[in-house]
């Protein structure tokens, strides 16, 4: 596999050597819109999204996809979820505001989050979202009383924590027991009995998130065999019913060439599978099945332009390439080793020359995108392109060492719309009083 698989679904190399994403040249796009750049394609984007539809909706009629926001949502992105009629998972007011000021459907916008403040469920009751997915016992208690002042009942779902080893670094495992998220299922009971009994919310199902870049299927299955024997004895000691089971997110993506992840299919197969069996081994009714994919939609369909700056050959130890971002609007690779592959967009047709470090322009000795990846020869003003950025990088971006976030563009049969602009020097001081 080459790294240009790598890179959104429309990249190819040009007849001069250079990359082309969307129809749209990088080394162009870079030049137009600066950089750092980050470069969004339009067609990998629905193209995700009808798979996820189609593979798990195959398998299993009754599911909802859900986009989680977290991995990067803004209003240009929530109108082509909406397009695509995909529900939207928030952790907070300000994901719920980007949806609401896009005009997307808050009927199908989903409320996460371990601690959701009073002011976040007030906002969210007086818009009528779709679900509110319940954390702990403060903030049932709390959307409980919320509920009634605001007359108003919400649909809600409880989180548990099956307890599954999901396999992936631990900053992003999340359905563990050791975990800030969830009713531990040794507290479900208790919480699904408190649920019912109020009269200002609808308990209307169960969900669980074991983690994030899970290549590992089988923890869903266990997780599922778990939460569904729950939901069993659940109604034979409290009558609960379980509309709705929430199987999280957390799908893998392909970052290294050497280094595959499985297939939509893949994951569809085990999970529809997997309930589909359980419940009738439980005699349950079936579910509508909600899955919750952000990286996986959004990831690949994302990649980072950089400017070549600085070249520091040290013969004998490393060669460092410093571009023009770094930590600030990709922190990955500093905060959990997360690996990337990269190319250099305007020398595409030249044969790799030697190993080199690239490395960021910040003020960390951590600030390092990729070690030791063998590309063409690289001199200042190159364009380093980075693929598999579309998830988690902007989110994350920082304003470190008064850095400027990066611009980001749309791009479509050769043309391209930029969706947010580059911050500015003012932008730095906007918030600041003296």
């Amino acid at each position: 596999m080459s790294r240009l698989s790598l890179f959104p679904l429309t990249a190819e190399v040009s007849n001069q050597g250079h990359l082309i994403i969307g129809g749209c040249d990088a080394v162009e796009l870079a030049a137009e819109f600066g950089t750092p750049l980050y470069v969004f394609d339009e067609f990998s984007l629905r193209s995700r999204c009808a798979e996820f539809k189609k593979e798990f909706g195959q398998r299993y009629t009754d599911t909802t996809v859900i986009y989680a926001c977290k991995a990067f949502i803004n209003q240009a992105l929530a109108l082509i979820f909406g397009e695509e009629e995909l529900g939207l998972d928030v952790v907070s007011a300000g994901e719920l505001s980007i949806a609401q000021s896009a005009g997307f459907p808050l009927a199908r916008v989903y409320f996460h989050g371990n601690n959701k403040s009073a002011e976040e469920i007030k906002l969210a009751l007086e818009w009528h979202i779709g679900r509110i997915v319940v954390d702990n016992f403060h903030e049932l208690n709390m959307l409980s009383e919320i509920a009634g002042e605001k007359d108003y009942t919400p649909d809600i779902l409880l989180r548990l924590s099956p307890g599954v080893e999901p396999h992936t670094h631990r900053y992003i495992i999340t359905g563990a027991v050791d975990t800030k998220f969830g009713f531990p299922l040794i507290n479900g009971d208790k919480a699904v009995a408190q649920a019912m009994s109020m009269p200002n919310l609808n308990l209307v199902g169960l969900h669980f998130h074991i983690g994030s870049l899970i290549y590992d299927i089988e923890p869903y299955q266990q997780a599922i065999e778990l939460i569904l024997s729950f939901a069993a004895e659940m109604k034979q000691k409290n009558g609960f019913e379980l509309r709705e089971l929430d199987v999280g997110g957390g799908f893998a993506i392909q970052y290294a060439v050497d280094f595959p992840a499985p297939p939509i299919s893949a994951y569809a197969e085990a999970i529809a599978s997997k309930v589909i069996d359980k419940c009738r081994e439980l005699d349950l009714a079936l579910p509508q099945l909600i899955i919750e994919p952000g990286r996986a939609i959004v990831g690949r369909a994302g990649a980072a332009l950089y400017r070549v700056g600085v070249v520091k050959d040290i013969p004998g130890v490393r060669c460092y390439v410093s571009v023009d971002g770094g930590m600030a609007d990709n922190i990955r690779p500093a905060l959990y080793g997360a690996k990337h592959e990269a190319v250099v967009a305007n020398r595409m047709s030249e044969s790799e020359a030697k190993k080199v470090t690239i490395a960021g322009k910040f003020c960390e000795s951590g600030d390092i995108l990729i070690e030791n990846i063998a590309l063409p020869p690289v001199s200042a003003g190159d364009i380093i392109a980075i693929p598999d950025c579309g998830a988690y990088c902007l989110p994350q971006a920082s304003n470190y060492n008064a850095s400027l976030k990066p611009a980001i563009v749309l791009v479509k049969e050769g043309k391209a719309h930029l969706i947010r602009r580059r911050e500015t020097l003012d932008d730095l001081t906007r918030c600041d009083l003296i």
